[in-house]
């Protein structure tokens, strides 16, 4: 069988730059193992099967799979299918805001055309706080660091809208740079609990951050150019432990995959209410850059 497939770069105004994705167009068809086998072919941070929704209301039933697993959500896997469905006539009325489905239910998006063509936001799921971990020596080591490169004052703790990750903040860009992804390491650094995605990062200037995230056992990604799923709670967890200014309304760019020569810019927009540390609303945008166009062949049902 044959399906049409798009390969975008996501975060990121210039191509080959930013996070890579692979999306699968017409995929209803395929089958869950084949879908993986797909994904590990592709061999991209995620790559997305696009299918009929289960309701009217919304555009399209989008399953994300990275090399090694399917995933209920991500960012830029969302971010990066809003724009190939935009861009390809394939949302009912040309409508530039509209929801998918993913598999931690609805995902509002929505597009916005500027100089730079047309950027697309995705609408979080609402934010939860998780574990603080306390031996920060060992996460440390984990990614190659000493504690004294951790900010002594904040916590490494699990922050969540879908996908749990835990953020490390870091003194300086150098520590961010000199920081290693290794499966054996990050594993024993988790001890008897099972390990988590790190996002570690640092701040860089006037609402901006610099940062890199590792899944080597967990997503089966060494590390990833631009995660949209996890830039929403660092954004929220930056302001909550003071690192970025607190206001109603707060802007933020998060500048990842730098080091892996993928340089990618998430933007953030978070908003505040009475809870200073949850906001009521989480959004996470960028541009997305087409690269190849073509037929996926040879894929068994």
């Amino acid at each position: 069988m044959s399906y049409p497939i798009h390969i975008v770069d996501v975060f990121t105004d210039k191509a080959l730059a930013g996070n890579q994705l692979a999306v699968v167009l017409d995929a209803g068809d395929i089958a869950d193992d084949v879908m993986q086998r797909i994904a590990r072919e592709m061999n991209f941070s995620e790559t997305t099967f696009v299918m009929a929704p289960s309701r009217p209301d919304y555009a399209a039933r989008v399953r994300i799979f990275t090399p090694g697993k399917e995933l209920a959500f991500a960012g830029h896997p969302t971010v990066g299918t809003a724009w190939v469905l935009a861009t390809q006539g394939l949302v009912a009325n040309g409508d530039s805001e509209f929801t998918l489905e993913e598999g931690v239910g609805p995902v509002p998006v929505r597009g916005e055309s500027g100089a730079n063509g047309l950027t697309f936001w995705m609408t979080h799921p609402p934010l939860t706080y998780g574990d603080v971990i306390p031996d920060r020596a060992r996460i440390a080591e984990g990614i190659g660091l000493q504690e004294s490169d951790l900010v002594p004052d904040v916590p490494l703790q699990v922050a969540s809208t879908g996908n749990e990750f835990l953020y490390v903040a870091l003194k300086d860009a150098r520590a961010v740079d000199a920081a290693i992804s290794d499966k054996a390491r990050l594993t024993t650094a988790f001890g008897a609990r099972e390990a988590l995605p790190v996002f570690l990062f640092t701040v860089t200037g006037q609402s901006r951050l610099f940062s890199r995230m590792f899944a080597p056992g967990v997503f089966g990604i060494d590390e990833d150019p631009a995660t949209g799923s996890g830039s929403g709670p660092l954004g929220a967890f930056a302001v909550r432990y003071g690192l970025i200014p607190r206001a109603a309304n707060v802007v933020i760019t998060s500048e990842q995959g730098t080091k892996m020569r993928r340089q990618s810019f998430v933007h953030i927009r978070l908003a505040y209410g009475a809870d200073k540390d949850i906001p009521t609303r989480i959004e996470v945008g960028g541009g997305v850059k087409p690269v190849v166009t073509g037929i996926l062949v040879g894929a068994d049902r």
